[in-house]
C-alpha cells in the first residue's frame, strides 16, 4: 500500500501531495471511489458542494477504520454562496453533509469577479479558520490579480490555489507567482480532458522506457513539479495505480521534453468570466 508524501502549507498544516478527486461522480460513485482510495493508501479526498457528493464522501470516511486525523478532506464554496454570511451558512451545510465536526481545507471554488463578493467570502473563511472549524483555507481558479486583492486587503495569504494544470497547460506565470508568495498549487484535471494527453508521443515514449503507464508519467510530472494533484477514477485498479508513482523519477531530459510539449491552452472555464450559479 502506497501513501503520498506530505506538503507543508504556509500555515503549517500538512496535506498529502496526491489525493482523490471526485468531480463528476454521483454520490454512490464518490462513496465507492473514496472507500477504494482509502483502502489503497490515499489519505486525501477533494470534493465540493456543487459536485453533489459530499454525503457519499462522508459515508466513506465514517465507514473507514482510520482515525479522522489521518484523512485530509477538502470541500469548496459554490458561486451562489459568495458573501460573508452566505459563506458561513454554506460551510455549515457542507460540514453537515460530510458528517464532520471540522474540515481540513475549505476553498473558494471560483472568484466570480462579476459578483465581486469573493473578498467578503474570504473574510468569512478567515473567521472559520480562526475559530478552529477549518484547519486551512485557500482558493480555486484564482488569477494573480484575485490573489493579490485578498492578500492585500486582508493580510491573509491563501494556503492553496487549486487551478487547471496539465503538461499542455502549465500556467507557469501563475504557478511562479504562487510559489513566490508561499501558496501551494493544486492541479485539477491533471490529465487534461478527453484523453488527448494519453497519446502524446513525448509522454508515451517516456512511459515505455520506464515501464509505467502514461497516466503515471503525467502524475509523476505533477509531483516533481511540486504540485498537489487529485486524479479522479471510479475504477479500483486505476485508483491504486494512480498513487503508485513514488517509486520512480523523471530525469532532467524527461522534464525538458515535457516542458516543450505544445501548450494547447485552457480546457475548462475562464475564471474571469465564469459565473455559473451566481
Amino acid at each position: 500500500m502506497t501513501q503520498a508524501p506530505m506538503i507543508t502549507l504556509n500555515d503549517g498544516i500538512q496535506i498529502p501531495q496526491l489525493g482523490l478527486g471526485v468531480w463528476q461522480l454521483d454520490d454512490a460513485q464518490a462513496h465507492a471511489s473514496s472507500k477504494a482510495a482509502l483502502q489503497a493508501g490515499y489519505r486525501h479526498i477533494d470534493t465540493a458542494m456543487i459536485y453533489g457528493n459530499e454525503t457519499g464522501v462522508g459515508r466513506a470516511i465514517a465507514e473507514s477504520e482510520l482515525p479522522r486525523n489521518e484523512i485530509f478532506i477538502t470541500t469548496k464554496l459554490w458561486n451562489a454562496d459568495h458573501g460573508f454570511d452566505q459563506t458561513l451558512r454554506a460551510f455549515d451545510a457542507s460540514l453537515k453533509r460530510l458528517g464532520l465536526q471540522t474540515l481540513d481545507l475549505f476553498l473558494i471554488h471560483w472568484p466570480l469577479p462579476i459578483k465581486n463578493a469573493y473578498l467578503d467570502s474570504w473574510k468569512a473563511m478567515v473567521r472559520l479558520r480562526d475559530e478552529g472549524r477549518v484547519r486551512s483555507i485557500g482558493v480555486s481558479n484564482f488569477h494573480q490579480e484575485h490573489l493579490q486583492r485578498v492578500i492585500g486587503e486582508t493580510g491573509v495569504t491563501p494556503s492553496v490555489n487549486q487551478i487547471e494544470i496539465h503538461p499542455d497547460f502549465t500556467q507557469a506565470p501563475l504557478v511562479d507567482f504562487s510559489r513566490r508568495h508561499g501558496i501551494a498549487t493544486e492541479s485539477w484535471s491533471p490529465l487534461g480532458q478527453g484523453g488527448a494527453l494519453l497519446d502524446e508521443p513525448v509522454l508515451t515514449r517516456i512511459a515505455a522506457r520506464l515501464g509505467k503507464s502514461t497516466v503515471q508519467v503525467i502524475l509523476r510530472w505533477h509531483v516533481q513539479s511540486g504540485h498537489i494533484v487529485i486524479p479522479r477514477s471510479t475504477n479500483a485498479e486505476r485508483i491504486a495505480a494512480n498513487i503508485d508513482v513514488f517509486d520512480f523519477r523523471l530525469d532532467a531530459e524527461d522534464l525538458r521534453q515535457i516542458a516543450n510539449i505544445v501548450q494547447t491552452g485552457r480546457l475548462g472555464p475562464d475564471p474571469d468570466t465564469f459565473d455559473l450559479g451566481a
